[in-house]
């Protein structure tokens, strides 16, 4: 996939774009988004990235529109993930609801940034050693192992006590805090000393939890596609619709109790698919003499064929497993 510069640039624009509207429009007059403005937003990201894939067909072809779509479809069903344990910081850290849409948009930039050097990373190591993609392929599938293990567990993420990151804690021990929220200010100046708030550390939360679930987001990302281009696309719309995503299903999170076993079985899918093609493209020495394997590779059109009935799968089951609950206490 040849990406002339004007490509690029056009894709940032619309990130800075989106990130500018969020700032003027939302952050910098704190409120508590309601329930129909969260899901009108909501849909016009989702109109976007949808739309995004029409001009990479347009651009490019349908091949690699397909490739944009099915990698946007699994970072935005990973990052229902990323919501649970947003739910759980930001409740710990007690912010004020109408500064939560700070917390959220700036915790994302910071993982949007942080991503964009994880994806190059991860372009020249596909590019440089072929045998990423069995490791690729092994995590993903040991991580799907983790989804089944928590699905199976008998307890809610929600229910887990929340545990600030090593860089949070030592923050803390080597710069004085306020003891409590100050507006939705970062710092604070009072007798000559600088303070940091709360809200300080409670972005800084959000951004480091993300940036550890890119460590399954990205290798599952490249398993549909190789192209940096529409890996940081798919991540970058992904990310940016979840700030109003989050304040529309707030509170619907445990109604998703089939989600685990949805996730699983994208990332199960998914590093099979990356072992097939790390077979098929085989060089490795001490594996099958350094010859690839005749194996079936599974392409783009059934991968997002998966994923999508998946996802409608997951949901169904999980809203009808809810009812069937309540409908059951209510007797």
């Amino acid at each position: 996939m040849d990406v002339h510069l004007a490509g690029w640039l056009l894709l940032f624009g619309l990130v800075i774009t989106m990130i500018t509207v969020d700032i003027v429009g939302h952050v910098r007059t704190p409120h508590a988004p309601t329930l129909k403005e969260a899901a009108s937003w909501t849909a016009g990201y989702v109109t976007l990235a949808v739309s995004f894939g029409f001009l990479v067909w347009y651009f490019w072809n349908l091949d690699y529109a397909t490739q944009y779509w099915a990698g946007w479809i699994t970072e935005w069903s990973l990052s229902l993930d990323n919501l649970f344990v947003f739910v759980i910081i930001i409740a710990a850290f007690r912010v004020p609801r109408e500064y939560q849409q700070k917390v959220l948009l700036s915790g994302i930039i910071i993982a949007l940034v942080l991503r964009f050097f994880f994806i190059l990373i991860g372009a020249q190591l596909i590019n440089q050693f072929s045998f990423i993609f069995y490791i690729f392929g092994l995590w993903l599938i040991w991580t799907a192992y983790t989804q089944v293990r928590e699905a199976t567990s008998g307890h809610s993420v929600s229910d887990e006590e929340f545990v600030e990151p090593l860089f949070v804690r030592l923050t803390r021990k080597v710069f004085p805090v306020t003891d409590g929220f100050l507006s939705d200010k970062l710092l604070h100046r009072h007798g000559a000393k600088t303070y940091l708030t709360p809200m300080l550390l409670v972005i800084i939360a959000v951004g480091s939890a993300d940036l550890m679930f890119a460590f399954d987001s990205i290798p599952a990302i490249f398993g549909l596609t190789s192209e940096p281009y529409l890996v940081f696309a798919a991540n970058a719309f992904a990310l940016l619709g979840l700030r109003q995503l989050y304040f529309l299903i707030d509170g619907l999170l445990e109604r998703l109790v089939y989600l685990h076993w949805g996730l699983a079985a994208i990332l199960g899918f998914i590093g099979v698919k990356l072992i097939l093609h790390a077979m098929h493209e085989n060089n490795v020495s001490f594996i099958n003499n350094g010859e690839p394997f005749n194996v079936p590779e599974i392409g783009i059109p059934a991968s997002l064929l998966f994923i999508v009935s998946t996802l409608l799968v997951t949901v169904a089951a999980s809203i009808w497993k809810s009812r069937s609950d309540a409908a059951k206490s209510a007797a």
